[in-house]
């Protein structure tokens, strides 16, 4: 796994208060782990700061899993 996908899972981790051993690549953030979008949004700002981007808004309901969560912060970084 590459290092910046660790980073994101560090932080989904921290603020959905997991295991490592309970968050796959695919676990759904608010059906498995019962996060709310209060919750959410702290992970969204967690990963505007640690990786310096902005990320739009509008691409909060995308970040449904670590996968996506990844997708949305490439994509903002243009990695």
């Amino acid at each position: 796994m590459s290092e910046r996908r660790e980073q994101i899972r560090a932080i989904v981790r921290e603020h959905l208060e997991l295991e490592d051993s309970e968050l796959s690549e695919t676990s759904n953030f608010i059906e498995d782990h019962e996060a709310d979008s209060l919750t959410l949004m702290d992970v969204l700002a967690a990963l505007e700061k640690k990786f310096g981007v902005t990320i739009d808004q509008a691409q909060f309901r995308r970040m449904t899993d670590l996968n996506s969560a990844y997708d949305v912060v490439a994509e903002s970084a243009g990695w």
